[in-house]
């Protein structure tokens, strides 16, 4: 892959050893970056994949393995993903987004002034999440991740969001999606929502045939690319 950089990287967290894959485009001068959060599967081939299309965009791509604690497990099964992903203290994953932003800030081919944030499903809790408890970060798109209740934390919000949803999602609502609304609305927070008619929960991976919409994930790819270029000044 020759206009890409990529690699395994591993940083310290809390005395923890996370790993990271990392994506750089080539070409010296510092740039933009952006966290890539997993879904409750892992760090799978999916989300790296999500990581160098991000790259081949101009930004700096770091999808850290939230599983690392638990001894980088990937699934293809839905329950053991649901038992993963419950092990998994949030506190811990957000110690482990924490670093994961640290570490970027310590490479010289990031821009450290202009780093953004997207997750989906259970990454997409994170990506919502973690801008209300950092400051660090100049934009997050969050792609169907459980919305706060109460919704206390969007008070604490220090980047504008893209939050993204289908309509037919079962797990974050369309009434989820609207205390969300209601919450950037109460607490005069910066943020876009985009629902997806007859898209499901996720919609946007396109190795579930059985979720994936063609046209609502490429739409939704270029409204955060836009979204991130717009608050990174990529």
């Amino acid at each position: 892959m020759s206009d890409l950089n990529e690699r395994m990287v591993e940083f310290s967290s809390d005395g923890i050893a996370v790993t990271a894959y990392l994506v750089t485009p080539t070409g010296a001068r510092p740039r933009p970056a952006i966290i890539v959060i997993q879904e409750w599967w892992g760090l799978n081939e999916h989300i790296k994949d999500i990581a160098r299309r991000y790259a081949r965009e101009g930004f700096v791509t770091i999808a850290p393995d939230l599983y690392s604690r638990l001894g980088h497990p990937v699934t293809t099964n839905s329950q053991d993903a649901s038992r993963l992903m419950q092990t998994l203290q949030q506190q811990d994953g957000l110690k482990d987004v924490a670093a994961t932003l640290a570490y970027l800030k310590t490479r010289p081919e990031v821009d450290s002034t202009y780093i953004g944030i997207t997750g989906f499903c259970m990454g997409g809790t994170y990506a919502l999440l973690f801008p209300c408890v950092n400051s660090g970060l100049k934009a997050a798109v969050p792609f169907y991740g459980q919305i706060p209740d109460p919704d206390t934390p969007i008070r604490t919000l220090s980047c504008p969001i893209l939050f993204i949803q289908g309509e037919d999602d079962t797990w974050i609502t369309t009434a989820e999606v609207q205390r969300l609304a209601d919450a950037l609305s109460k607490y005069r927070k910066p943020g876009e929502i985009k629902t997806y008619q007859g898209a499901a929960h996720a919609f946007f991976n396109d190795t579930r045939k059985d979720v994936y919409r063609e046209n609502q994930a490429h739409d939704a790819w270029a409204r955060a690319v836009s979204f991130f270029k717009q608050h990174l000044h990529a």
